[in-house]
């Protein structure tokens, strides 16, 4: 994105401009050339020039035939590039590009989008992003195979690539490819998953260790590393109660969120005292089932009215299990009004008012869709230059349909916690970073906090764990001060998994 350098400059001291890139080989028949610029960023007062680069890397199969290109977006400070910090962040789904990220977060730019609220119609402000992670790391935004501007090159490969393991491989694949493409093997290395990235991420980090790479630090934000803790899977009992515990603290964050929680408390308090009723007394009468005696019960149906904000008849009716999606429409029915799925401040009308569900849509994906959309279209092809005719893919749900193959370890439901584990003892200077919002439905905070809470690390490995929460949804990144707060404790995080 062009930039005033004359303003910047006066912001801080400019690291030397990026070296001019080396020569790349000729492109291989079908691909497009890498487009590379140069632009400047202020990230705390001080102006940092970079390079962009936005291109393609060719996966292969055994036999060396090319398989898929994937498209990335990479930002590189200039100076000695091989001892730089290297970051490689990416979506989730599975099936999204990385469009989010690349350009919400910590990229050096990003779009401004409705802060839990509509955004309204074009135009969209795109803007540089003072909390971009670039002070800290290079960094490489990569979408999956067939998003974005990659294509897996015949729809008779999809199946190589539509699966747990197989998209853990072809991540792996880039990543090793573009560390030999770039020189950056020796690099300290970092991975940043969103959402299923989350999962990607912790199988990712077993497989890059055992094709001998090390990371430094695994980033996850909204985290999903075991699919028997959500609904209907019924892990790790029998009735799939656990869900209803896991999902309370969300509940009640969004309850305090719209106000119904009367003589509101301070929200990282009130939290607690939810989680703290979830994993005791709520469990306990979960567990007892029709047993439970009626006096127990209803004490109980008066505490979850109360965190829940929802009538004492609903929760009694409901006998003692209110699932979010229902809660989605119960908690603002007077108002015929549903809240976001992946982030509870967002909200729409019903198009029924007396149904028990809600909407077809997400009113999260109603506002940021096309600011994000129309964003990452300007910006690669204007900005970054990127000259291509196929059309940006911000998600290819429907080209996967019922495809994605969810066995992992030759199991099902998903559970990648043992690779992580794996990964961590293998690797005990390994740090990880776990991001949540406090309202988030898609991955609930206090499901990831139980999941990292119970790996089978010794104990002084789980001091390598660090969490942050925040007052935001799925995508922490679309408030402002959460964006702000993530980024600072992000920054400290850096500092400590490089330090020696």
């Amino acid at each position: 994105m062009a930039i005033a350098l004359g303003a910047m400059a006066l912001l801080g001291a400019s690291p030397a401009p990026s070296p001019s890139p080396s020569p790349q080989p000729t492109p291989v028949a079908g691909e497009i050339p890498d487009a590379v610029t140069q632009h400047t960023v202020t990230i705390n007062g001080t102006a940092y020039a970079y390079t962009a680069r936005a291109g393609t890397i060719t996966l292969t199969n055994e036999q060396e035939q090319p398989t898929a290109r994937m498209f990335y977006t990479a930002y590189t400070l200039g100076g000695d590039s091989a001892s730089r910090p290297l970051t490689f962040l990416y979506n989730g789904g599975p099936g999204s590009s990385t469009m989010w990220l690349r350009m919400g977060s910590f990229g050096p730019v990003r779009v401004l989008a409705g802060n839990g609220r509509p955004s309204g119609p074009p135009p969209y402000r795109i803007e540089d992003n003072q909390y971009s992670l670039l002070d800290k790391s290079d960094l490489v935004f990569v979408d999956m195979p067939d998003s974005g501007f990659g294509r897996i090159l015949s729809p008779k490969l999809r199946k190589e690539f539509f699966g747990v393991d197989q998209d853990i491989a072809a991540f792996g694949q880039f990543i090793q490819n573009y560390l030999t493409k770039f020189h950056r093997w020796n690099s300290p290395k970092f991975i940043f998953g969103e959402s299923y990235g989350t999962t990607r991420s912790a199988g990712l980090a077993k497989y890059l260790l055992d094709h001998g790479i090390s990371l430094n630090g695994v980033v996850l934000l909204s985290s999903i590393l075991n699919f028997g803790l959500d609904y209907g899977n019924g892990e790790p009992n029998a009735t799939g109660d656990w869900a209803y515990v896991l999902y309370l603290p969300t509940e009640a964050a969004t309850a305090w969120y719209h106000g119904k929680i009367p003589n509101k408390p301070d929200l990282a308090t009130f939290v607690t005292q939810v989680e703290a009723f979830a994993t005791g007394p709520y469990l306990d009468a979960l567990y007892k089932g029709n047993a439970i005696p009626s006096s127990e019960r209803s004490a109980v149906a008066r505490q979850l009215s109360y965190f829940l904000g929802v009538p004492l008849s609903y929760v009694l009716q409901s006998n003692l299990r209110v699932p979010y999606d229902r809660y989605q429409r119960e908690l603002l029915r007077g108002q015929n009004v549903v809240f976001g799925r992946l982030d509870s401040r967002y909200t729409t009308y019903g198009l029924t008012p007396a149904s028990n569900e809600g909407p077809p849509w997400d009113p999260t994906d109603s506002s940021i869709d096309a600011p994000f959309t129309t964003a990452v279209n300007a910006y690669l092809r204007d900005d970054l230059k990127y000259e291509t005719p196929l059309p940006y893919r911000p998600n290819i749900y429907g080209i996967i349909g019922g495809q994605w193959d969810f066995t992992h370890d030759r199991r099902q439901p998903t559970n990648v916690a043992p690779d992580l584990v794996e990964a961590m003892t293998q690797n005990p200077s390994l740090k990880v970073f776990s991001a949540n919002g406090y309202y988030d439905f898609a991955t609930p905070f206090f499901a990831t906090v139980y999941t990292l809470r119970h790996l089978h690390v010794a104990p002084a490995l789980q001091n390598n764990i660090s969490f942050g929460f925040y007052e935001s949804g799925h995508m922490v990144y679309l408030s402002d001060s959460a964006l702000a707060q993530f980024k600072a404790d992000l920054g400290r995080w850096y500092d400590n998994a490089l330090a020696r």
